[in-house]
């Protein structure tokens, strides 16, 4: 298969809503492996979705244990959601940049497998913020919007010093040596 180029912060396919997957077919389970590829070729993250490399599709994937054992969920959406839980969160498509973020603790979330089966996850904790984090990229949002005015606003002068390629300050990231989502 092939290691696609994850796509980063500026790249306008990351602020739109994916489309739907109306049949799964060998073009899904290719792009499925081609997502499988790049996520193990990224080293840090644990969680993929196909717009991160392109793809309009409500697709994603995780290797929660960093095991090389892949799952995917396809048209997902969380039908319910318990509790509160701040925790830093990274993202491939905001690479070495890490912040404290509140998401609900617990979700339900139902979506297909690859053989089009009904699957469902009652996932909390880490588990639970991976489905969040790449719900949130399906739907155009970026880890971004989740911070406050001055988390943003300080993110978004450290993004632009990296893209001059200008050396990030300590100060300005909370980067740890955790993965990413």
């Amino acid at each position: 298969m092939t290691i696609r180029a994850i796509r980063t912060y500026g790249d306008p396919i990351l602020k739109l809503k994916s489309t739907e997957v109306a049949d799964i077919n060998g073009s899904v389970a290719h792009l499925i492996e081609d997502m499988k590829d790049t996520l193990r070729y990224s080293e840090t993250g644990i969680g993929l979705a196909a717009n991160q490399i392109g793809a309009d599709k409500r697709i994603f994937i995780w290797d929660l244990e960093g095991e090389d054992v892949f799952d995917v969920l396809i048209n997902p959406e969380i039908v319910e959601s318990q509790g509160e839980w701040e925790y830093e969160e990274g993202c491939l498509s905001v690479p070495g940049l890490h912040w404290p973020i509140v998401r609900p603790r617990l979700v339900h979330v139902k979506g297909f497998d690859l053989d089009g089966n009904e699957v469902s996850y009652e996932a909390d904790d880490l588990f639970g913020r991976l489905m969040q984090h790449e719900l949130d990229h399906l739907d155009g949002k970026l880890l971004l919007e989740h911070l406050d005015k001055d988390q943003l606003k300080q993110a978004k002068s450290t993004l632009r010093a990296m893209a001059m390629g200008e050396p990030i300050k300590e100060e300005e990231s909370t980067a740890k040596s955790t993965r990413g989502l």
